[in-house]
């Protein structure tokens, strides 16, 4: 997989940084913004857009809604997962809720990764 300049994929990567959800903005915002490793928001890989990634670590983070939960949404996560895990990304994959209920959880999840 290339990481090439999709201009589609650059246009849509913009607007999702300038609309982020309420998740993304408190994760970038409370923790992510502060960590003294470059993290990009809305980063486009290949055909994916992912929602941060650091190149440090190879780690993707992506934040699930609703829409990732049903049938079509998980086979289009699975894929996803694995043509990036095949690249050599790992993907962190966390629930709105759990942004929501468990944050330092969630925190110290990425943290433990970037070991």
């Amino acid at each position: 997989m290339n990481n090439y300049n999709n201009p589609v994929l650059k246009k849509n990567a913009q607007n999702l940084r300038r609309n982020m959800t309420k998740e993304e903005k408190h994760l970038w915002y409370d923790f992510l913004k502060n960590l003294d490793v470059t993290i990009n928001r809305q980063k486009v890989i290949g055909n994916y857009i992912l929602d941060f990634y650091c190149a440090k670590y190879k780690i993707a983070i992506e934040l699930d809604g609703s829409q990732h939960y049903e049938k079509d949404g998980k086979d289009k996560d699975i894929l996803r997962d694995k043509t990036l895990k095949d690249i050599g990304i790992t993907v962190l994959r966390y629930s709105n809720y759990e942004i929501n209920h468990d944050f330092e959880g969630v925190c110290q999840d990425i943290l433990q990764h970037m070991k």
